[in-house]
């Protein structure tokens, strides 16, 4: 089943301080489009405060005061989302980037200064809101904010202490985190602009505000940039962030979670040097926090610990995250849910914890949570349970709940899942294809599978460069076969065109009323015209038709045993023979010669029963060579039974490339029968 998630794909994006600044604002916000006078007079109102920043670039007290009072009104008008297009179009971000840097003053000039960092912090406050509309990032960065935001971030080496000081630097990180806000490229930038180390640095700066907005900047860097990562971890910030994980201040530690939790996202790498530092039991030890952004951040975490190795999700396990994960599972919070069965699903993969998440009470809530209309909260949750199947303890549970889930496919249910399959994108009409494959009804397989496509988004599946994907396809299509069909040793064969008739053992090699005698490796079998005639269309052609053996007493067969000719020879007398491994191949090669399909069905049966991982692939060149299509379609179920360990060979993709068309045949085939259930191939 596709199931469990490849490494980390899908996981949503952490929260930065982008998103928080806009609920901070979202009260205060009037959403409303300015239009004719309205606009005029606002892009007026805006002008006018860029001419005022523009002129007032000095240390003159008065010009300090009309620019704080400026960036402190364009800031307040940046707050309303709906009209940041108009305070951009009105030239604000130049004037405002320009006031990120203190005016030029005379060298060793070191008295107070008028309003000294508060315009700064006002220009850093206003670009970070102009930031949260993606269109305006890059403007904002090519007019050169990243060099004197990154410069910002030092400003308490430079001088005292101070709250204005403090707060310019918690802006300064703001900005920052909203202007690289899902912006790969502007990622990069601050990176190379040198933004990295102060940020690490200020994660122990004594205001516990300026380590949020550094965390929240550095989690917004992290996300899907490995470069940066790697400088974070260069950087030494491992320690201090698992430090943070253990601050009572729960906004503290939910932005320490978050930037661990980027980090490790996708790069095995630092997810080991994440563990080597000490974070896993801080890290439970935040499912019991009472911040629940912080716990959802936590249980994610742990779902992407558990993928490292075998030995983590047992030390997860022993260090008690599995209970305050269950107790996760009845919250109202949806997404802390859904985090929570992620966790439980990665470690469900292990043989030693799946009784110990069954013992804690996790089954039950497990399987309400299949009810849930949310995708991936279901999808989380049949993943735990799919992990628990493979358990003794709780295997006959779930295969119960799997039941009773195949007896609800129908109807109304059954109805939208094939309307799924139909128009959904390809990722999701495949996880409905194999879902179908284990719990529809045998009733419905035609419908599914060859009226709605299913069979080709499995073969899809089957076909693809993922080796994950392949084994998906596989399992499903060999769940399907046994829903479809009961393999028999002995499958009737096509009818003979004559009526079969048997002489019966007396008469094998016998020379009374012997008509005909072959020659076989110097020796001399007698046989009977009238039974050889009804027994094959080879034999029939030989004798009835314009062959020289029609008249012939004596007739040579080149290229064969006598061990072999004698029991082909018997199956002819007798209908029956007892065919062993060791004459097997040998003996199929005769009867497809002498189109002998009952003794060929005999042999296939024989050979079967020694297919192996070694020659399955020879077994398949062996069916195609003789036509045997039993033994052809007993290698197909073979290859889909252990697909998992085929894929480790080499050559398996030749091998699947090869069958294909044929799986595809062989299931059009079975689907399409009447009454599946008794399908004989």
């Amino acid at each position: 089943m596709e199931l469990q998630r490849s490494e980390d794909q899908g996981l949503p994006e952490r929260k930065g301080q982008k998103r928080k600044l806009e609920e901070e604002i979202q009260e205060d916000r009037e959403i409303s489009l300015p239009t004719g006078d309205a606009r005029r007079a606002l892009l007026a109102e805006v002008t006018a405060q860029v001419t005022v920043l523009e002129s007032a670039f000095t240390w003159r007290e008065s010009d300090r005061s009309a620019a704080k009072r400026a960036t402190h009104v364009l800031a307040e008008l940046s707050k309303n989302e709906e009209v940041v297009n108009v305070i951009v179009e009105g030239g604000a971000v130049p004037a405002l980037v320009k006031h990120l840097q203190a005016p030029p003053c005379e060298d060793g000039d070191r008295s107070p200064k008028p309003f000294e960092h508060e315009v700064e912090k006002g220009s850093a406050f206003a670009l970070g809101l102009l930031a949260v509309k993606p269109e305006h990032q890059q403007l904002i960065v090519d007019s050169g904010a990243l060099s004197h935001l990154v410069n910002l971030l030092r400003r308490h080496k430079d001088s005292s202490i101070s709250r204005a000081v403090i707060s310019v630097i918690r802006r300064a990180a703001d900005a920052l985190t909203n202007l690289a806000h899902e912006n790969s490229s502007i990622k990069t930038r601050v990176r190379m602009e040198g933004g990295i180390p102060p940020l690490v640095e200020l994660l122990e700066f004594t205001d516990t505000k300026v380590q949020r907005a550094a965390a929240g900047a550095l989690r917004t860097l992290a996300f899907k940039n490995d470069e940066n990562k790697n400088q974070i971890v260069e950087c030494n910030a491992l320690p201090t962030l698992i430090l943070m994980l253990r601050s009572e201040d729960a906004a503290i530690h939910y932005e320490a979670v978050g930037v661990i939790g980027n980090l490790v996202h996708s790069s095995p790498n630092i997810k080991k040097e994440v563990l080597a530092a000490g974070a896993l039991q801080p890290v439970i030890g935040l499912l019991n926090s009472c911040c629940s952004e912080s716990q959802r951040e936590a249980a994610l975490l742990l779902g992407q610990f558990a993928a490292t190795d075998s030995d983590c999700k047992v030390h997860i396990v022993q260090r008690g995250a599995v209970r305050p994960l269950i107790e996760m599972l009845h919250s109202p919070d949806v997404q802390l849910k859904e985090m929570s069965t992620f966790a439980l699903g990665r470690l469900a993969q292990d043989t030693h914890n799946q009784a110990g998440i069954a013992h804690s009470g996790g089954l039950v809530p497990l399987l309400k949570l299949l009810d849930s209309k949310n995708g991936s909260l279901q999808h989380n949750a049949a993943f735990a349970l799919y992990g628990l199947a493979d358990n003794e303890a709780t295997k006959d549970c779930v295969a119960k709940t799997l039941k009773r889930l195949e007896e609800k496919i129908h109807g109304r249910v059954l109805n939208h899942l094939l309307y799924l399959m139909r128009v959904a994108e390809k990722p999701v009409q495949r996880r409905v294809a194999l879902a179908l494959a284990y719990l529809c009804s045998p009733d419905d397989q035609r419908t599914i599978f060859i009226d709605n496509n299913g069979l080709e988004l499995l073969l899809g599946l089957l076909g693809s460069t993922s080796t994950k994907q392949q084994l998906d396809g596989a399992v499903a299509l060999y769940k399907l076969s046994n829903k479809a069909m009961t393999l028999s040793p002995m499958d009737a064969a096509p009818p003979s065109p004559t009526p079969q008739v048997y002489l019966g053992e007396q008469y094998v090699n016998n020379a009374t009323l012997s008509d005909v005698t072959f020659l076989v490796e110097g020796r001399r079998f007698y046989a009977h015209r009238i039974c050889l005639l009804a027994s094959s269309d080879a034999f029939r052609a030989m004798f009835d038709g314009g062959y020289r053996e029609k008249d012939a007493r004596d007739i040579e067969i080149p290229n064969i045993k006598w061990e072999v000719f004698e029991l082909m020879m018997r199956f002819i007398y007798t209908g029956s023979v007892d065919v062993t491994l060791d004459i097997a191949q040998d003996l199929l090669r005769a009867a497809d010669q002498y189109l002998l399909e009952g003794l060929k069905r005999l042999c296939e049966y024989t050979i079967a029963q020694d297919i192996s991982l070694e020659n399955v692939s020879s077994m398949y060149e062996l069916s195609e060579a003789f036509h045997a299509i039993s033994l052809r379609h007993t290698c197909i179920l073979f290859i889909l039974e252990h697909f998992d360990k085929l894929s480790a060979r080499p050559g398996h993709l030749h091998l699947i490339q090869r069958t294909v068309p044929e799986i595809r045949n062989y299931f059009a085939k079975a689907l399409t029968k009447p009454n599946p259930h008794k399908l004989r191939l």
